[in-house]
């Protein structure tokens, strides 16, 4: 009897504790499920403190944490592509709609229901069907020197053909995204005919073989190489405010000209931002980009970067305004991706190198 009691009592004894370290398991698998580190992993191919610091506010805000990897634009495409279903990228920022639009092209984007991006982001913006959104706004502008042109002999983008710019003329090459969007919006605006007259007219009226970046033009035209360079206008903003002295001189000696504001508007364009097609992180990914579009957001990247915000409820930095409002041209910059081939075919034509 008192054999059996204790038999029984040892089963019963490590059946409960069988039980409690089943039970003990299941609260340790919740507990790490629970505690798990929200995050949104992010490819990009900007490099500039204010987006860093945007990153840390999300995270602050949300608990999200941001993991960035930066690249050249067109490797984190092909990277993207390659990675399909296993990529861990969530999201994907670039700089130009027609990087945006390639991406979108190439199938590695999604699209997003949102209305907070509705409301901020104007249609023109962003993609048709909301596979990326416009976060910054860059102007493509005529920057001038302030010692040898007087503004009021600028007026558009067509009469930088005319034969009193020859050997005048500076901008950067046709392998150029910028450039080929520029061109691209041309096309759209006036068609391939007009389009390709006005590269030809440009290439003849070069002081140089097209090299350096936006930066390089600009102290080309200071340094007397040529009078006019064409630029996007951040890049003004940030040489005005470089801790480099020499950027600062350069950025004070040239003026800043909107063409076209009685035809078609000065070309505008944008970095942006799209939600990757496999993310695992898909809703944190739609909460930064949201986070971006917001009044905060816009107008840190107004004050910080020195570009324009895309939500209209937030005013340009005062350097911006500056230089004057403007027309834009009335487009949808998905055109500046679905006419990037047929522009680059023109400048090959035209022999812009």
């Amino acid at each position: 009897m008192n054999r059996k009691f204790i038999v029984l009592s040892l089963v019963v004894i490590l059946s409960l504790a069988v039980f409690a370290g089943c039970t003990t398991k299941q609260e340790e698998v919740t507990e790490s499920k629970d505690n798990k580190e929200e995050v949104v992993n992010l490819y990009t191919d900007r490099h500039y403190d204010t987006d860093e610091e945007l990153y840390e506010m999300f995270t602050k805000e949300t608990g999200v944490k941001v993991n960035v990897v930066k690249g050249d634009a067109d490797e984190l495409t092909e990277r993207l592509a390659r990675e399909g279903k296993d990529t861990e990228a969530d999201m994907l920022i670039t700089a130009d709609a027609g990087r945006l639009y390639r991406a979108k092209d190439k199938g590695l984007l999604q699209a997003v229901s949102s209305e907070i991006l509705s409301d901020n982001i104007p249609k023109n913006l962003r993609d048709e069907n909301n596979e990326w959104f416009g976060l910054t706004i860059r102007g493509r502008v005529i920057v001038y020197s302030k010692d040898r042109v007087n503004p009021s002999e600028l007026s558009t983008y067509e009469d930088l053909t005319n034969p009193k710019w020859k050997g005048k003329i500076l901008v950067r090459s046709s392998s150029n995204i910028y450039n080929q969007s520029l061109l691209a919006s041309f096309i759209t605006i006036n068609g391939e005919e007009k389009a390709k007259e006005w590269a030809q007219g440009i290439v003849g009226n070069m002081v140089r073989e097209p090299q350096g970046n936006d930066r390089a033009q600009a102290t080309a035209v200071v340094a007397g190489e040529g009078d006019i360079a064409i630029m996007n206008t951040y890049y003004v903003g940030k040489m005005l405010n470089s801790s480099n002295p020499e950027e600062v001189k350069v950025a004070k000696n040239v003026g800043v000209f909107f063409p076209n504001q009685e035809g078609a508007g000065t070309h505008i364009n944008v970095s942006g931002a799209g939600v990757a097609k496999h993310a695992k992180n898909k809703d944190n990914a739609i909460k930064l980009v949201e986070f971006l579009s917001s009044e905060k957001a816009q107008k840190q990247f107004a004050e910080g970067n020195y570009e324009y915000p895309v939500n209209a409820k937030v005013e340009p930095s005062d350097l911006l305004k500056s230089w004057g409002e403007f027309k834009t041209q009335n487009i949808n910059l998905s055109k500046l991706g679905e006419y990037n081939s047929k522009a680059m075919e023109l400048f090959n034509q035209v022999d812009w190198k």
